[in-house]
């Protein structure tokens, strides 16, 4: 890359901000891991961290262990979950004033999936929340928070279009969210679309990218297939023949994960939000070639 296209990908990376998803871990092998994670994406200075919520009070013990965590031992902010699964109204409310005890201010409001699992039909629970726009409005009547919903360039999958859909989200900013982050998608036209048919709709809050770097083409096969998210043929010839090649597979994961995101700065976009699943290594590999850098140290340090 000659120096003129190095200088200009340094310039898009001091443009771009950047948030990376966490979720808590369940064993002390997985809390190692994370903790690694967290102190590979550090330096990055994310805009935030978000900690994803299940349902199920153990879940939650974890989420809420993971973000105090992260207050105390980084210079992070976390952003913690919220979903209306397996609770009543109190019971959210009680969890609201926790985190916001703890001193957090940003949150991730979600209906959330099926107690049963994805593809299940969806049941409120009896003096529950009914959906992610009520619980908007309960954090709102709680704090002034900062919140991020949820958002589907290919239509949640229990929707019946994208009317329906996009009015959902409409509900969900008049009761007070601050931004969307989408659901991973790896067709770049779907999310242009998408973001048309929102401003369209009157929505002008920032619907955010949710780039999720390709760790397992299997996995990630499997799973977009139960939550509605088309995978290309180009995306699936791409790593045809590397399931068993691990570090090739790594290679190609942070190529078409950087070109996704760079084409994307291309169409105006300038905040992204990395799924990380836990895993630094290819979320800091497309940060780094899209030119978000940590800070560099010095020789004496780096021995040290």
């Amino acid at each position: 890359m000659n120096e003129s296209r190095l200088s200009r990908r340094s310039d898009i990376g001091a443009k771009i901000r950047v948030s990376f998803e966490f979720f808590p871990p369940k064993t002390d092998e997985m809390e190692a891991r994370l903790w690694d994670t967290v102190q590979r994406l550090e330096p990055l200075s994310p805009d935030f961290v978000s900690v994803t919520y299940g349902a199920g009070g153990s879940t939650r013990e974890r989420t809420q262990r993971t973000v105090r965590r992260i207050l105390e031992e980084s210079n992070l902010v976390p952003a913690a979950h919220l979903t209306c699964v397996d609770a009543t109204g109190e019971e959210v409310d009680r969890v609201i004033a926790e985190f916001a005890a703890m001193g957090v201010k940003r949150f991730v409001a979600l209906r959330g999936d099926p107690a049963a699992g994805v593809g299940e039909r969806y049941l409120p629970h009896e003096g529950g929340y009914v959906n992610a726009a009520e619980l908007v409005g309960a954090l709102k009547r709680a704090g002034d928070f900062d919140i991020s919903v949820s958002a589907y360039p290919e239509k949640h999958p229990e929707s019946p279009d994208f009317a329906t859909d996009i009015e959902m989200l409409k509900r969900k900013v008049d009761n007070g969210a601050t931004r969307a982050i989408t659901q991973f998608f790896f067709d770049n036209d779907l999310y242009e679309r998408y973001v048309e048919r929102v401003r369209r709709a009157g929505i002008y809050i920032p619907i955010v990218p949710g780039i999720l770097p390709v760790h397992n083409f299997t996995q990630v096969a499997n799973f977009s297939a139960r939550c509605g998210a088309h995978v290309p043929a180009w995306l699936a010839e791409r790593f045809d023949g590397l399931q068993g090649d691990a570090q090739t597979h790594a290679l190609v994961a942070s190529a078409v994960a950087a070109e996704q995101v760079m084409d994307l700065v291309e169409r105006g976009v300038s905040d992204f939000h990395f799924y990380t699943m836990n895993r630094a290594d290819l979320a800091f590999a497309v940060c780094h070639m899209i030119g978000i850098r940590a800070p560099h140290t010095d020789g004496a340090s780096a021995a040290a």
